[in-house]
């Protein structure tokens, strides 16, 4: 029993950081000035529901994404990159840069 519940935990955490994901990443494309279509567009996307599943937490944006993401918002790739690594991975996060995520 005690592994079950660490296990439902585990997903509650990952899910709670797939939405935080989605919020900064929305905050971000708005920031930039642009619709959920104008993203899929500048990012070869065939379809903007590809964005709004990200942004609400459905979907994880694919780490060999990250590059044309982050030009498609005018943002540099390196720090995008290591905001990505926080939300989606935090416990890396936290062994490479040796502090807590403050996602967490």
């Amino acid at each position: 029993m005690q592994f079950q519940s660490s296990a439902k935990t585990n997903d509650d955490k990952r899910q709670d950081l797939r939405l935080q994901a989605g919020s900064w990443l929305k905050a971000a494309r708005e920031q930039a000035g642009l619709s959920q279509r104008d993203l899929a567009t500048k990012m070869g996307a065939l379809y903007y529901t590809f964005i709004s599943q990200i942004e609400s937490g459905k979907g994880r944006l694919p780490a060999d994404r990250y590059e044309i993401y982050a030009g498609a918002l005018g943002v540099d790739k390196r720090d995008f990159a290591i905001k990505m690594l926080e939300f989606y991975e935090p416990t890396t996060y936290e062994l490479i840069f040796n502090q807590k995520s403050g996602t967490e």
